[in-house]
């Protein structure tokens, strides 16, 4: 019986040159494009239209929000809200929601 092994390259030092950029960058990171707005910190993704956004509540991701040329949105409806703000909340509300909501199940089964 063979066996076959397969190697990965090295992920610590990889020799890709100047090619590769970091992705998803950390809302810490010097080089991420961050907008700071009250109780949430958005991070740019990636997308030109629309720009999509990465929402970080303290140091929890939420989800994400997209920026359209006249409005924003976010992943969990079809309102277009017309500050960062809105859609964040509007996320975060969500989330919340569905954490009760979940809870309120479980302790319906138990």
């Amino acid at each position: 019986m063979a066996h076959i092994t397969t190697t990965m390259p090295s992920l610590k030092d990889p020799d890709w040159g100047d090619c590769c950029e970091k992705i998803l960058l950390p809302p810490d990171d010097p080089n991420a494009e961050v907008i700071d707005i009250p109780g949430y910190k958005l991070v740019y993704c990636n997308g030109a239209c629309p720009k999509n956004y990465r929402v970080y509540k303290g140091d929890s991701m939420l989800g994400l929000v997209f920026q359209h040329l006249t409005h924003w949105s976010n992943e969990v409806d079809e309102i277009r809200y017309t500050q960062p703000l809105n859609a964040a909340m509007a996320l975060d509300e969500f989330l919340k929601l569905a954490t009760v909501s979940k809870a309120a199940d479980k302790s319906i089964a138990a």
